[in-house]
């Protein structure tokens, strides 16, 4: 969610933040759906980038690999796991193809895949990739839910799905879900579906692109089979950076980085390696080198960390006021465009700092090209920038809460959205 920038601070909820330590851009067309890291952060990282080009073999070779260790510390602590099962890659979407790629399917094409209809469009691509790629030894099934539902009955669809592939001779291998749901924006039930996993006999791997930062991961608690979640969406690392957790007992099954590059151990011979050599595990040392590129955002997980502590207060502090900023701004939305918020009766879809509001607009009316009209317009005319997604016959707007915005950037986008719904109606973007 994006909204034109003034200077404030929050003053209501203690924290006391200086928008103008804060804000990375105060122009009022700044892109919000990536994430935004503070200036502090982004210069943390560009003195990493100058250190990288003054010296960068002993940079690369010598000196990263001890700072990477000290944030993969930092972050196996804030997710509750042990410093050897975390590792750090470019973005979910990496890691969800990390996994995917690796996992043994058996010759029989028996194996299934399964997700659900909500999974995120490239992760969905990534399926596809598998199933088209594997001639006929994989398969995929959707697990089907429309918004509201209870998370009882997510699960209930969950064992509904697994047992359908069994009757179809098919065996559920791995499931994919979310953390966060990215369209709609609603809290999913995760830490249940990875324990309907467990019980099954499937591994989970659970998508927490919209995750780490946002609302509270303990993965020992949670134990999932694979884990993965952007930093620099809710944690404010720079992008692009997410962490990538595999336990133990499933290390082996990860055999290659994203792409492959020094770290693989060949099953048979030995090849050249150029960089120093490690005592690492086989599973650290693949991804910690993949190539020649900026990994200067991984250095900076420590120090985003310690940020949120010593300027915002922590953890409980940010997640308290983003989720309580989400549930009353949704609300406030809602009654300026004369509609309601996405969520169930028990308002478990709305513990997360997203929400999701109903769109004044009829879509049977609307053209195909009236939802990427009105982004489109929101970027050019009113510089500013709000998913619209299409779920269960309406159109809704998703819209985020950060530390940096209050209820006035809520409500101007509310006015914002009526503007835009109501030139929708007397027939502009059809």
């Amino acid at each position: 969610m994006l909204y034109h920038f003034t200077p404030f601070s929050l003053h209501h909820t203690g924290l006391a933040l200086n928008a103008d330590r804060y804000v990375p851009d105060k122009s009022p067309d700044r892109k919000g759906s990536f994430g935004a890291a503070p200036r502090d952060i982004r210069n943390h990282m560009k003195r990493h980038q100058d250190l990288c080009e003054a010296t960068p073999d002993s940079y690369i070779r010598y000196e990263y690999p001890i700072i990477l260790d000290e944030s993969r510390a930092a972050m196996a602590k804030f997710v509750n796991a042990p410093t050897d099962t975390v590792v750090f890659v470019s973005n979910a979407t990496t890691g969800v193809n990390a996994v995917l790629r690796s996992i043994a399917w058996d010759d029989d094409g028996k194996d299934e895949i399964l997700y659900f209809s909500t999974v995120y469009g490239a992760c969905a691509k990534v399926i596809d990739y598998i199933v088209d790629s594997s001639l006929g030894k994989v398969s995929s099934r959707p697990i089907n839910i429309t918004y509201p539902c209870e998370d009882e009955d997510i699960v209930q669809a969950f064992h509904a799905a697994v047992d359908s592939a069994a009757n179809a001779g098919k065996r559920a291998k791995i499931c994919l879900f979310d953390v966060v749901s990215s369209l709609p924006g609603v809290c999913f039930p995760y830490e249940a579906i990875t324990k309907a996993c467990r019980s099954a006999g499937i591994l989970s791997l659970v998508d927490g692109a919209q995750g780490v930062g946002m609302v509270d991961i303990d993965l020992e608690n949670l134990d999932p089979d694979f884990f993965v979640s952007n930093c620099h969406k809710w944690l404010f690392v720079p992008r692009s950076c997410a962490v990538f957790y595999v336990p133990l007992r499933n290390q082996h099954l990860i055999t290659s980085s994203i792409p492959t590059s020094h770290g693989y151990v060949p099953k048979f011979g030995t090849r050249f390696n150029p960089l120093p050599p490690s005592s690492k595990s086989a599973f650290v040392n693949n991804f910690e080198f993949v190539g020649t590129v900026d990994s200067s955002p991984f250095a900076c997980v420590k120090e985003a960390i310690d940020w949120r502590e010593r300027v915002l207060g922590g953890e409980a502090k940010i997640m308290e006021y983003t989720q309580n900023l989400a549930q009353e701004g949704g609300r406030v939305v809602s009654h300026i465009l004369g509609t309601e918020v996405l969520d169930n009766e028990s308002r478990t879809m709305s513990k997360c700092a997203m929400t999701n509001v109903a769109l004044p607009i009829d879509v049977e009316l609307a053209t195909a090209n009236t939802q990427d009209w009105m982004m489109r317009t929101m970027v050019k005319e009113y510089k500013t920038f709000v998913a619209l997604i299409i779920h269960a016959g309406r159109l809704w707007a998703r819209l985020s809460a950060q530390v940096y915005l209050d209820m006035d950037d809520f409500e101007w986008a509310g006015h914002m959205l009526l503007e835009l719904c109501e030139r929708v109606n007397h027939g502009e973007g059809r």
